[in-house]
């Protein structure tokens, strides 16, 4: 992923150096383990400690002459071993037990970080939906007036969605977080389980259950499908975001800095560009979760074309998602919100968004369903067409309408359970916020 959209905790983590590290750690984790087993003499450990990680500038040479990076790798890294040593490095091994072990670890840091990312923007989402709880808006349908709402009942839904969000991302990183040392095709022909068994424990990694010579690849597309939900679920505050902050409606405006200009032609523009940049990145993550849709049949026990598509839709969603996240924060915690022009809008029909109100009083008086319906529709559409008032709009056709009708208590006075609902979330995430 192109630096603009990295936060250098997960860019280094997807590293050429961090990568070639963690293969380093699981040939000397695997080699002691033989050694244990009496397969690998001791005396040989000590060359495999003593040699650095090799350069990626060394592996590089040496994957031109190869064509082959795992033996670039090898031959860059024994190359600073006694012979005796070198001779014992990933024995019993084929290149996928390092490279898929490897990535199992590299991948549950990963997820680690994008699910730090998403607690934290959970957390934050409960403590200003608890803030505005009874910060009055109106709520909208087809981008028409509806009815009474709360900004901090509109918070609250993109709360409870990435509390889900959470959920799928925790389940994604024990999909992933696998290894296996099984040798070629899977049977263990030339390695004890018992390698497996230790190198994965070391790296708290589970084994895959039956591997080929792979670890199977659905993991890796439910990853890519949970960030990618994930992605549109930021998609989703954000849009409301962008859409709240329309020069029309003017109820939030996002975090600005003292440099921020909008428009290269129109001084005056404050554009949500942040916003909008968090809806065009989770359009990045739903592409990428096809790709590794695509990755799941492979050829028998293996075949190579997952892995030119992997290097770079795994740590490019990672990438984004956590990014996403991390922005969608800061955006929130930054976030101006306006109670003033949100009743100034809530006014702006005169009484319209109370039409259900109305409806359900009569109904309740004694007034059958249907005329009822047809009288407050009536009503509306002349207030619609005169300027007038709902409740002139009545009165006209012979209807007094109490003050009480049009009162946004009576819409708004039977949340209690939802306030309920988001403060037992709330428990879950408080230690989470750190904004």
């Amino acid at each position: 992923m192109i630096e603009r959209y990295t936060r250098p905790e997960m860019a280094a983590l997807w590293s050429d150096e961090t990568k070639y590290a963690t293969w380093a750690r699981v040939e000397l984790l695997a080699s002691t383990a033989q050694a244990s087993l009496g397969v690998v003499p001791e005396a040989a450990l000590a060359g495999m400690r003593r040699a650095p990680v090799p350069s990626v500038t060394r592996i590089q040479e040496l994957e031109a002459e190869r064509d082959h990076e795992i033996l670039a790798f090898l031959a860059a890294w024994t190359e600073t071993m006694p012979t005796e040593s070198a001779r014992w490095v990933h024995y019993g091994k084929t290149s996928y037990d390092l490279v898929d072990t490897a990535q199992g670890s590299l991948l549950a840091q990963s997820v680690d970080l994008a699910l730090d990312a998403a607690r934290a923007l959970t957390g934050l989402l409960i403590d200003r939906a608890l803030e505005h709880w009874d910060t009055v808006c109106v709520a909208r349908t087809h981008g028409v007036h509806a009815e009474p709402t709360t900004f901090g009942h509109k918070l609250a839904v993109h709360a409870h969605a990435l509390h889900r969000c959470t959920g799928r991302l925790t389940a994604a990183r024990r999909a992933v977080a696998v290894g296996t040392l099984s040798g070629p095709v899977g049977t263990y022909s030339h390695i004890s389980p018992q390698v497996e068994e230790y190198v994965c424990g070391k790296l708290g990694l589970g084994i895959e259950s039956h591997p080929t010579q792979v670890v199977a690849r659905d993991r890796h597309a439910e990853l890519l499908g949970a960030l990618a939900l994930t992605g549109a679920v930021v998609e989703q505050f954000a849009l409301e975001m962008r859409l709240l902050q329309r020069t029309e409606v003017g109820e939030v405006e996002e975090p600005r800095s003292g440099a921020y200009q909008g428009s290269s032609a129109m001084p005056h523009k404050r554009n949500p560009t942040t916003s909008e940049r968090l809806c065009g990145l989770a359009r990045v993550l739903r592409a990428n979760a096809g790709a590794g849709y695509e990755n799941i049949a492979l050829w028998h026990e293996r075949d190579l074309a997952h892995s030119s598509v992997e290097r770079i839709v795994l740590p490019d969603s990672l990438t984004v998602a956590h990014y996403q996240l991390v922005s969608a924060a800061e955006l929130l915690a930054g976030l101006t919100v306006r109670p003033e022009r949100m009743a100034l809008n809530f006014q702006a029909t005169r009484g319209l968004i109370h039409s259900s109100e109305v409806f359900l009083a009569l109904t309740a008086d004694g007034a059958d369903r249907e005329s009822a319906y047809r009288l407050v529709q009536a009503a509306a559409d002349d207030a619609h067409t005169s300027g007038s008032s709902l409740a002139e709009a009545l009165a006209a056709r012979g209807v007094h309408a109490p003050d009480a009708w049009f009162d946004p208590g009576r819409f708004l006075g039977n949340r209690d359970h939802l306030k309920s609902r988001l403060n037992q979330l709330k428990t879950e995430y408080q230690d989470h916020v750190d904004m």
